[in-house]
């Protein structure tokens, strides 16, 4: 069974993996991430393969899988947030609209880098958001780590009306692309899957 290797230190992919019954190890990368163009579906592939190729270098063996997660707002990208009057400002133009979020993930073939990628892309609807429950929010601390400095899965999905498209890409890895990566690897992704007791 091929080791598989997350290149990535999000608490969220790593428990969507764990949550599969997909046993991996983890070695996230610090990687270079500026990126000079402006297409986010270009810039988290390129960031995502980036990671991926950087750990399978230190490996050798095993497919390893980068991600990288944008947020994308009227044709402005949103990372992370700096500190948390970034983060308040990113919730207000967030509020009362929709924006999109674009995942990049890579799978690398430790033992010849051979690399594939792809990316996902989900538009995501806030409701209003008054002034105190930004406060609120950014006072939890919970968006200081998370591209658009919001977490769908916690209390962030408290302000997500709707979406269209794949939940788990913002979560911030679209498991349904990830299949299709591990075949285009010719892995049955499923095969290595525990199975539940």
């Amino acid at each position: 069974m091929a080791r598989i290797i997350l290149a990535s230190a999000s608490p969220r992919r790593r428990e969507l993996l764990a949550n599969l019954g997909l046993e991996f190890d983890i070695l996230a990368q610090n990687v270079d991430e500026d990126f000079p163009g402006k297409d986010p579906a270009i810039m988290v592939e390129t960031l995502a393969a980036r990671k991926a190729r950087a750990a399978a270098a230190r490996v050798g063996e095993g497919i390893v899988i980068g991600a990288d997660t944008v947020v994308v707002r009227q044709g402005k990208i949103l990372g992370k947030p700096a500190d948390a009057g970034e983060a308040a400002a990113m919730l207000a133009a967030l509020s009362g609209g929709g924006h999109e979020v674009f995942t990049g993930v890579a799978l690398v073939r430790g033992e010849d880098l051979f690399t594939v990628v792809d990316h996902e892309c989900t538009r995501v609807y806030f409701r209003e958001l008054t002034t105190a429950e930004i406060a609120w929010y950014v006072a939890s601390g919970e968006p200081l780590d998370k591209a658009g400095a919001y977490g769908i899965q916690g209390r962030g999905g408290l302000f997500v009306r709707g979406i269209e498209g794949c939940f788990f890409n913002v979560v911030g890895l679209p498991l349904p692309k990830l299949v299709t990566l591990f075949r285009r690897l010719g892995v049955d992704m499923l095969g290595l899957l525990c199975r539940p007791s």
